[in-house]
């Protein structure tokens, strides 16, 4: 099983990541900003290393099999802290993995992200951030996948999702929506099988089994 480094552990997916990720048997490593956010993760059994994206966070990829990329500057900051965060934040986790030696990478990023010139005004900045962390990511030789959902919901988990290789998914019924739990299932399966092999999976709720719909 993969010690995994989980890059923005206190975020709302990632949370959910590094719990399944324990029950399964790999060893999560949650990386947080503060120290006040250690606790939840110790009191469940799980490593932590303190390390902040806008510092050097070198330190955090120490004896790590897997990084998973789940931060996000949330939706609330503007274009400069998204940057920071989503952007050069990510592309700094990237070369980090690449100088350990690391060779697994998942990334999470949005659905929108393959075409963001189609997006909101007020939410165009953030998927021209993950855009270009993920076309910089396809750059690298890791072995990799690109995780883009479609809007975040906290519905309860169902196990079941579509999952498509091109980006057509946000005008199905669904209206592209899919729970939180059932996104860390999906990043979870993925470090479990290993399917890193250059795919970008769009996701969004749906009627399939997860582990069929892989």
């Amino acid at each position: 099983m993969s010690r995994v480094l989980v890059v923005g552990a206190n975020g709302q997916v990632a949370s959910h990541l590094t719990a399944k990720l324990k029950e399964k048997g790999h060893d999560p490593v949650a990386m947080v900003r503060k120290e006040e956010q250690v606790s939840q993760f110790e009191d469940e059994g799980i490593e932590t290393v303190l390390a902040d994206l806008e510092k050097d966070f070198s330190h955090a990829f120490d004896n790590v099999d897997t990084v998973v990329f789940a931060a996000g500057s949330g939706p609330h900051t503007g274009p400069d802290k998204t940057i920071v965060i989503d952007q050069e934040g990510a592309i700094e986790t990237i070369d980090n993995t690449v100088a350990k030696g690391i060779k697994n990478f998942v990334m999470l990023s949005g659905l929108p992200s393959d075409g963001p010139k189609n997006t909101s005004d007020n939410m165009k900045h953030y998927y021209y951030a993950k855009h270009r962390a993920d076309e910089y990511l396809k750059g690298t030789d890791l072995n990799f996948a690109i995780l883009r959902p479609g809007r975040l919901t906290d519905d309860a988990e169902t196990g079941k999702v579509r999952i498509d290789e091109h980006a057509n998914a946000s005008s199905e019924s669904t209206d592209g929506r899919v729970p939180r739990q059932d996104v860390a299932e999906v990043l979870e399966q993925i470090v479990d099988r290993n399917n890193l092999s250059g795919q970008t999976y769009y996701l969004i709720g749906g009627d399939t089994a997860i582990e069929d719909a892989l």
